[in-house]
């Protein structure tokens, strides 16, 4: 059979995956535009019995009265800090761990490695009422770190299983000649094996980010009265009226929220491709 005849046996096949492909995209992506349409539409049109996906009178009214809200600017940066640290202190620990799993042999070292699977089989709701009273009992209510101690924990267990397939990868001839060459363990640590591992850090941590940018559960039961150290998800809240929901600051507020994902997704996207692809090959 000549490439010819195989190219075009080959192409209805070829179209029905990206149609396919499309369709998926398409079902994706419409909740997006349905929250970004509904934040733009104005009051009327929210709350019309008759849905369109398109207003002729966009309206900045509903992104207006989010940010008129007195502590949202707080909830934001309160947010960015849970994020951010979570980020980089489970990126930091991951890292470390992977290494110290794969490169070293120790007792009781596939048990941990196991121990981390089962970590991520535990729902998150169940442990909910447990770790409100360790926080409790820690005096962490009320506080931020109240969020940035659970998520660190929940988000540790993948990251490091994940980073174990990057650390793996890398040769131990390439070890072996960093040490031959004068590196101590630490400068190849950090200057050898932490920039090749890199992408798969990247690839973490938006997951990471995400989990805990998204986060309501913890906000909700770990900040009780201190509404000082909210996150943005709590937010949304005071647009939830007993007689009617706003649903345009509801939708707003969900969009404003929504934008710091995509800008970290758009920084990071193509080391996460990579990451991605190196998690795949291992």
């Amino acid at each position: 059979m000549s490439a010819r005849t195989l190219l075009r046996v080959r192409r209805p096949g070829r179209l029905a995956a990206e149609a396919a492909a499309l369709l998926i995209a398409v079902v994706v992506a419409f909740p997006l535009y349905w929250m970004v349409l509904s934040a733009f539409k104005p009051a009327g049109e929210v709350q019309s019995t008759e849905a369109r996906p398109w207003t002729l009178a966009p309206s900045l009214d509903s992104f207006r009265r989010v940010f008129e809200q007195q502590e949202f600017g707080r909830y934001f940066l309160n947010s960015l800090i849970v994020a951010g640290t979570v980020v980089i202190t489970s990126a930091l620990i991951a890292f470390l761990a992977a290494t110290a799993v794969t490169r070293f042999r120790f007792r009781f070292r596939t048990t941990l490695l196991i121990m981390f699977l089962v970590a991520q089989m535990v729902p998150v709701e169940a442990l909910t009422i447990p770790l409100f009273f360790l926080m409790r009992d820690f005096g962490q209510l009320n506080t931020l770190g109240s969020l940035i101690l659970p998520h660190l924990a929940f988000s540790l267990p993948f990251a490091i299983w994940m980073l174990r397939g990057f650390v793996k990868a890398v040769p131990d001839a390439l070890e072996e000649a960093a040490y031959i060459d004068g590196a101590s363990r630490t400068r190849f640590l950090w200057q050898i094996l932490f920039p090749l591992v890199f992408p798969g850090l990247v690839a973490t941590s938006v997951f990471s980010f995400i989990s805990t940018w998204n986060d309501f559960l913890f906000a909700k039961s770990f900040i009780i009265s201190d509404t000082s150290q909210s996150t943005l998800p709590m937010a949304l809240l005071v647009f939830f009226k007993p007689d009617e929901n706003d649903w345009g600051g509801i939708m707003a507020a969900s969009t404003v929220m929504t934008v710091p994902v995509l800008v970290f997704f758009v920084l990071v996207q193509r080391r996460l491709v990579s990451g991605l692809g190196g998690a795949v090959k291992d």
